[in-house]
């Protein structure tokens, strides 16, 4: 009887699974690959059989932490009836302080700190992913709001404005001291749904 073969990314995104919070226990430059294989209970050299380096491994793991991040925004949105609400989960991953979420933010900073201090093609599509899945969730709730007769088709010009501002708390929030991020965010998007509403005739 032959081996059974094992589907390599299967297998990738399972050693991913078992490290889902090793990033947060031990900062990402300091993680080791002998303390991954410690915690997918396999040996050190099974860890090169699935990933190239350290840097791999961490990408893995971070590709699962926002895409978790996203299914989370994508439920929630559902859970929402008002537009601006709905584009408020979008904004969520920064303006949410509670603990477990700042693990997740704290995490996703210092991978862009590795990310901007050495150009890598793979990390660059995987950024893009990520912001064409905001851009199309964005767009989404902006049809569903002109659909609804809840904004005004000049909605569909802000959206590109609204994308850059999530970068930009994004980053104020990672380098600023006592940044109140969600009071931005608020003051943004009740400026920008001023423009953006369709108002009762009166």
């Amino acid at each position: 009887m032959s081996p059974r073969k094992i589907n390599k990314e299967i297998k990738r995104r399972e050693i991913a699974l078992a490290c889902f919070d090793l990033v947060h226990d031990a900062r990402m430059r300091n993680l080791t690959v002998a303390d991954v294989a410690k915690k997918a209970e396999i040996g050190k050299g099974t860890i090169y059989e699935y990933f190239e380096n350290k840097d791999d491994i961490i990408f893995e793991i971070i590709n699962m932490h926002i895409e978790y991040q996203h299914n989370e925004i994508i439920n929630n949105i559902k859970k929402e009836k008002i537009i601006k609400n709905k584009v408020l989960q979008l904004f969520k991953f920064v303006t949410n302080n509670s603990e477990e979420n700042l693990k997740h933010f704290n995490g996703y900073r210092e991978y862009l700190s590795i990310v901007l201090a050495e150009e890598n093609i793979k990390r660059c599509k995987f950024n893009n992913s990520c912001t064409n899945f905001f851009r199309n969730q964005l767009s989404l709730i902006i049809e569903e709001g002109i659909k609804n007769d809840e904004l005004l088709p000049i909605a569909r010009n802000f959206i590109d404005g609204i994308m850059i501002f999530e970068k930009g708390l994004t980053l104020m929030k990672m380098t600023q001291l006592e940044f109140n991020a969600v009071d931005a965010c608020e003051k943004f998007l009740d400026n920008i749904f001023e423009v953006m509403e369709k108002k009762d005739d009166k």
